[in-house]
């Protein structure tokens, strides 16, 4: 059984590793980090010691996909699933004759192994089988190596393969197994011969293979024999992989393979390649022959060889030679018979050494799992397995040491103390060969002193660098570190101010200034300083001014929107359309306000327009005074003025009185024209006025405008006043003035009697007078008599006085008829009132309630006109609840009162009786208090009256008794 040992016996198994010792210098002092670890690093190649002890020894060992196949003795074959490792399955050869396995290859995917025998026979053995089956067409062969097929290789099928022999032939072949064949045909499909591998002496063994695909579907097979390895590339078109690899081998003859020899001969030589994950092919190799270790990249774009960085790493002269040779990412391991060595591939160093004790023999061979990436090992007794934990740990300084700071970076990406060495070293790197940015750059990323830094700079003379290392360090400081991003912004904002005074006197570097001057902008708008720069705007505006920049400084105001200051600018440099631009584009009213008088001084057209684009932004009473300065004379600036203060009136619909007031001053003064169409437009309705009437009364008289005064008046309902006023404008004025008190005939007879005054007294004409009579129904000839003079003959009002007396004649005639009318109607009246007293209704004795369907003559009750006939209290149960409820309550009063004037008794009659004669003037009698509660209860029938009418929408079942009414019906 195959179990993990613990770490302690791993340890314990372990031998000593050499090289690869751990920089342990201080160097956290230089860099500003401090390397705490609390337990010892382990190392990369952590070796375990298989659990397991073979029952015979072990000949050859592969794994591939955690599928393990191990062959032992004679004829055992062990194979283990290693996610399974405590179930081993044990296959048969099915051979008795006398062999010995000669090597074993596994695919990919851990489905297919192939047996090679001593007796130039091969084996094959499927996963799912538990008998090796024999490949006829591949007898008389001693096979050396299989290059599998990576991409069409499956479970059932390996695909078009390439096998090596002994020979020095290389052949192509294909396994294909269904579950038929698992015990029926042979699985091989065919055996076809493709190329032959030559050394100088002849053909030689093709000791390694290996089958990559590359860009555009570019194939390319790798071989190798003891001295040589060979490249044959071709592309082969999508879709034809299934055909072979036969375009590979059959190139003209002029197109020889690409071929690198070496002198040196160990009898045989092994190629390794590196995987990484998430690829499908290669990226690297390490070819063990004769001389050394020849590895180095591959590139498989390149049309001719696909090795490239290709270096030679030698063997030392004493020590033995190796067997076997695994690669992983940044090393190449060597198995020697009792040690292994790991060289580093990117400094050629050992690294690594791990002895083995003699306890279990010598070493045999070593491999590795393509696809997991473990390392084995293994002996005739024991088995060996190496982790590779963490094999970057160190590249980024072998790199760095190199000069290759990129690559360092990115292996150091986690680890921001070996960041900053690395940094470090890079900016040291390039301020010495002068290359002053890019070490600004790097600098401002490490930990290392800034006041030192930047004095390395200052005394190199080097102002740019020092800006580009200041700009960096400020884009790294996190926003809570305000003191420092104030330093630095203060100090980047002087550096900049420096430099573009320098340039800017310099007409010869103009396309300098202007592209410095877009990176300080830049700086000034980065959202990133928004805030410092806010904060500390002060500081910022006092540089600028110190060094005369006004085009910045307004640029600088802008940015902060510091509006003010920018309007101010452009106001004292006289530029006002520029400072009204600002005005309008940002839109504060505040300013609006506060430059106004300024700009309306200069151009008030372009003012009054930015004031009507902002609408009701702008309080129109605050820019009253603005108009007021100005508008003392006429010309422009009064036409504004009443340009705005018509469009705050007609399109605003401004209800503020002082604007309303402000328009009615400049339409008295400049624009009279326009003054009484305004207050007819704004109506008669005192409520609904927004400017002063006082005000405006005043203003109109003071102006000597008379129609505006009167129709003020009559606003106010000051008629007599309008009435005399107008006379002394126009008579038909005073008319239309004396017809407005409708409500009131008395004073409307009044100011009509001041028009025929004025008409007969101050204009002495008749005719018009008697027009005036004819106007007004109120006057008669009688009224405008006196005033006319004695001298006037009756001949004029003739007329006037026929119609006088005919209207007197027609008014009596109609007053006889009324009376007549009159008494005709109380006649009738009289009559119906006696037809009512002899109206009467018999009931016979089997007439029965309405209501109650009882005999009705049992009980006191009621008949009405309509027939229906109802009890006493039935009526009132049918009537009470639609009572309204203050008649409800006055009824409830009435039958208390009626209660209490019930008969007393015999013995208190007399008392009674006195009672009853001294109350009889404060309390109505039994009679009376019996009619009143007839007059609520009787006054028409519940069934045919308005009571029936008012209940329709009512519910014939009370709601609050349905269900006792529904369970009684149950």
């Amino acid at each position: 059984m195959i179990t993990k040992r613990s770490r302690g016996e791993m340890n314990h198994n372990s031998t000593q590793h050499k090289g690869f010792m751990r920089d342990t210098s201080p160097w956290f002092l230089e860099y500003g980090y401090i390397n705490a670890r609390l337990e010892k690093e382990t190392p990369i190649f952590n070796k375990q010691r298989i659990d397991f002890t073979p029952p015979e020894n072990i000949n050859s060992l592969v794994v591939c996909s955690n599928q393990l196949c191990m062959s032992l003795g004679k004829d055992a074959l062990l194979r283990i699933d290693l996610v399974k490792a405590d179930q081993p399955n044990q296959a048969d050869l099915g051979r008795k004759d006398e062999f010995i396995v000669y090597k074993m290859f596994l695919d990919p995917t851990g489905s297919h192994l192939l047996i090679a025998l001593n007796t130039s026979e091969c084996l094959y053995l499927n996963r799912n089988a538990q008998k090796a089956r024999f490949l006829s067409r591949w007898k008389g062969h001693i096979i050396e190596s299989i290059g599998w097929n990576k991409f069409l290789g499956n479970e059932t099928s390996t695909g078009p393969i390439l096998v090596g022999t002994a020979q020095g032939q290389i052949y192509e072949a294909e396994i294909f197994i269904t579950e038929s064949s698992l015990f029926g045909t042979n699985p091989d499909q065919y055996f076809r011969y493709l190329h032959t591998l030559e050394e100088e002496t002849g053909p030689a063994p093709v000791c390694c293979l290996e089958i990559n695909r590359g860009y555009e579907n570019r194939f390319c097979a790798i071989a190798t024999t003891r001295k040589r390895l060979f490249q044959f590339a071709a592309k082969i078109t999508e879709g034809n992989e299934q055909h072979g690899f036969a375009p590979l081998f059959s190139q003209p003859a002029d197109d020889l393979p690409s071929i690198q020899e070496f002198p040196g001969n160990l009898g045989y030589s092994e190629i390794a390649f590196y995987t990484p994950k998430l690829r499908t092919y290669p990226t690297s190799f390490a070819w063990m022959m004769g001389n050394g270790v020849l590895y180095g990249t591959l590139d498989f774009s390149r049309p001719d060889s696909v090795l490239t960085g290709v270096q030679v790493w030698e063997y030392p002269s004493s020590t033995d030679k190796p067997m076997s040779i695994v690669l992983t990412q940044f090393h190449f391991l060597l198995l020697l018979p009792d040690r292994i060595k790991a060289i580093c591939t990117l400094n050629g160093q050992v690294v690594f050494e791990d002895v083995f004790t003699e306890k279990f023999g010598p070493l045999k061979r070593m491999m590795k799992d393509p696809v997991i990436g473990q390392i084995w090992i293994y002996t005739e007794r024991a088995v060996f397995r190496y982790h590779v934990e963490r094999e970057s740990r160190d590249v980024w300084k072998m790199y760095m040491n190199m000069g290759k700071f990129d690559l360092a970076k990115e292996f150091c990406k986690d680890r921001p103390e070996c960041m900053d060495m690395v940094l470090a070293k890079e900016a040291e790197h390039c301020f010495h060969n002068k290359k002053y940015k890019e070490s600004a750059k790097c600098y401002a990323l490490t930990q290392n002193y800034f006041e030192e830094i930047a004095l390395k700079f200052i005394e190199a003379k080097q102002e740019d660098a020092l800006m580009e290392f200041l700009l960096k360090k400020l884009s790294n400081l996190k926003p809570s570190e305000k003191i420092q991003i104030t330093l630095l912004t203060t100090w980047l904002t002087e550096l900049y101010l420096n430099c573009l005074g320098t340039l800017e006197s310099d007409t010869s570097k103009r396309s300098l200034y202007l592209k410095t001057r877009d990176e300080f902008r830049g700086f000034l708008s980065s959202p990133r300083n928004k805030e410092c720069l806010f904060n500390n705007r002060a500081s910022i505006h006092d540089l600028l001014a110190s060094h005369g920049d006004t085009e910045n400084m307004v640029y600088f105001a802008v940015l902060i929107q510091d509006y003010e200051r920018v309007v101010a600018h452009h106001c004292q440099h006289d530029d006002y359309d520029e400072a009204l631009h600002v005005l309008t584009k940002h839109r504060d009213e505040k300013l609006f306000y506060k430059f106004s008088p300024v700009l309306m001084q200069h151009i008030p057209m372009k003012v009054v327009d930015s004031w009507i684009m902002m609408g009701k932004r702008l309080d129109p009473k605050n820019l009253i005074p603005a108009l007021v300065n100005y508008s003392q004379g006429a010309g422009t600036h009064i036409n504004e003025a009443i340009r705005y203060m018509q469009f705050c009136v007609y399109e605003l619909k401004e209800t503020e009185q002082a604007i309303h007031n402000y328009l009615l001053s400049l339409y008295a003064q400049f624009r009279p024209e326009s003054l009484l169409s305004y207050l007819e437009i704004a109506g008669t309705n005192p409520n609904t006025i927004y400017y002063d009437l006082k005000y405006a009364l005043r203003l109109c008289a003071e102006h000597g405008h008379h129609h505006a005064c009167v129709h003020v008046y009559k606003v106010m309902g000051l008629y007599e006043e309008a009435v005399d006023l107008a006379l002394k404008v126009d008579v038909d004025l005073a008319k239309s003035c004396a017809d407005l008190p409708a409500d009131d005939e008395e004073l409307k007879k009044k100011l009509w009697l001041k028009i025929a005054r004025h008409v007969v007294q101050e204009e002495k004409d008749v005719k018009k007078a008697m027009v005036c009579l004819s106007s007004c129904n109120l006057l008669k000839i009688e009224d405008i008599l006196p005033f006319f003079p004695d001298f006037v003959t009756i001949d004029h009002f003739k007329e006037a006085i026929c119609s006088s007396l005919q209207a007197y004649n027609q008014h009596i005639e109609e007053l006889k008829q009324e009376m007549e009318d009159a008494t005709l109607s109380a006649k009738r009246i009289r009559e119906d009132m006696q037809e009512m007293r002899n109206k009467y209704s018999s009931v016979d004795p089997q007439d029965k309630c309405t209501s109650c369907d009882f005999p009705l003559l049992n009980r006191p009750f009621y008949l009405f006109l309509c027939g229906h006939m109802f009890h006493y209290d039935c009526l009132m149960q049918l009537v009470f609840p639609n009572l309204p409820a203050y008649k409800q309550i006055k009824l409830e009063d009435l039958q208390k009162k009626l209660g209490a004037a019930a008969q007393p008794s015999k013995s208190c009659s007399h008392a009674k009786d006195e009672d009853s004669i001294s109350l009889g003037k404060r309390q109505p009698s039994r009679e009376q208090i019996k009619a009143d509660i007839d007059n609520i209860v009787a006054a028409e029938c519940p069934y045919c009256g308005e009571l029936m009418i008012r209940s329709i929408d009512k519910a014939f079942i009370d709601p609050q008794k349905y269900k006792e009414e529904m369970l009684s019906w149950l």
